[in-house]
């Protein structure tokens, strides 16, 4: 496992200090990796919103109105029109 240094300000230094105290961290590299995966899925759910918007811009405009959509789905037929 490859090693890294980071320098961070007192009040950070001693809020990590106190999760590891909480017992749901083992070490601070144990908190540090939990918080980079984290970070991992945020950014995949982020990035996944951002196709799925691209995605909807390119598909063109929409033959049925907000509305329509909107009775639709409190009709319970489901938000497929």
């Amino acid at each position: 496992m490859a090693t890294m240094n980071v320098s961070l300000p007192a009040p950070m230094k001693q809020w990590i200090e106190n999760q590891i105290g909480t017992g749901h961290y083992s070490n601070v590299s144990d908190y540090v990796r939990s918080l980079v995966r984290q970070d991992q899925e945020y950014q995949a759910k982020v990035n996944a919103l951002r196709q799925a918007l691209a995605a909807g811009e390119e598909s063109g405009v929409a033959e049925n109105s907000v509305l329509d959509i909107w009775q639709k789905v409190k009709s319970g037929s489901g938000p497929d029109v």
